[in-house]
């Protein structure tokens, strides 16, 4: 990732952004903490016990490799927009309008809005990962009618990037107020699974040609056709700002969502998102606070 290689002299191909060696880093930490059973204990050259990712020297080096980086070549990392509330709501209210009345001229069918409307509210509320959403299979969801008449979804999933290792809690989600039926997942993913009619494996399916869910193959949508597809729908609704957006969107703007509006406790946050609640990393502030972000606040 460095501008010189391990001899000192200038590379002659292109060096990876300060985001992919972050990356690689991560990497080399998870594997010598679990593969090799070093832990997370800072490296001890003396004893050579420790995790060497950890090191003192990959720190300082580290640290000036994000210094060059910035100075010689003006990066900073960038986080995906967050998704916005009033987002949410254009993006239902564009799909809803399209199932009622298709356009001639559209880009999509009517199952894949109501598809993407259930992945972007299970994003959202439960800020899951794109990726862990697409996951997501038919067994892991369950819908209940409670005593007050009310339904709730129940949502068990096999994986989590947080959660390797199983202990991976439900989410149990009651069904929305019909002022906030933009960002109810119960509704959303209901109204998929009826019309689609996929009752095993994989809940969000690869769509053929027409648009339509691949039944007989049992292969979940891409991150990567999710991301074509959501930025689609961003110009369905004249949003501008395509490539700002991302699939971490949706978790980040759930986030900003729980904090701002519904004052959920930023300990509370970090238990629900699967984020650590010690604090040292403060992962949690990127995802609330980036310069990319549209938010209202900014421009009062």
């Amino acid at each position: 990732c460095d501008d010189v290689d391990m001899y000192g002299k200038p590379r002659t191909d292109a060096a990876c952004s300060w985001s992919q060696a972050s990356k690689m880093r991560s990497a080399m930490t998870k594997g010598f903490g679990v593969d090799c059973g070093r832990g997370s204990v800072r490296w001890n050259s003396a004893t050579g016990e420790g995790n060497p990712s950890l090191s003192l020297l990959i720190a300082s080096y580290c640290r000036g490799l994000h210094r060059r980086k910035v100075q010689l070549h003006g990066e900073t990392p960038t986080s995906a927009r967050a998704v916005t509330e009033d987002t949410m709501r254009e993006l239902f209210l564009r799909n809803m309008q399209a199932l009622r009345s298709p356009p001639e001229d559209d880009w999509c069918g009517p199952l894949l809005r109501m598809c993407l409307q259930a992945i972007y509210s299970l994003s959202f509320v439960c800020l899951l990962r794109v990726d862990e959403v697409l996951k997501i299979q038919a067994h892991e969801i369950s819908f209940n009618e409670e005593s007050d008449g009310s339904t709730t979804l129940e949502l068990f999933l096999s994986f989590r990037k947080t959660h390797q290792y199983g202990d991976i809690k439900p989410f149990i989600i009651r069904m929305f107020p019909e002022y906030m039926a933009h960002l109810c997942p119960v509704r959303a993913v209901a109204k998929w699974i009826s019309h689609s009619q996929i009752k095993t494996g994989f809940i969000f399916r690869k769509m053929n040609k027409d648009h339509l869910p691949i039944i007989l193959k049992q292969s979940p949508l891409t991150a990567e056709k999710f991301l074509e597809y959501f930025r689609n729908n961003l110009v369905d609704i004249q949003n501008d700002c395509l490539h700002s957006y991302g699939t971490h969107s949706f978790r980040r703007g759930g986030c900003q969502w729980l904090s701002v509006e519904l004052r959920w406790p930023l300990r509370q946050i970090c238990e629900y998102g699967g984020w650590s609640t010690d604090f040292s990393h403060l992962t949690i502030v990127k995802y609330l606070i980036s310069w990319n972000d549209n938010h209202p606040m900014l421009y009062l």
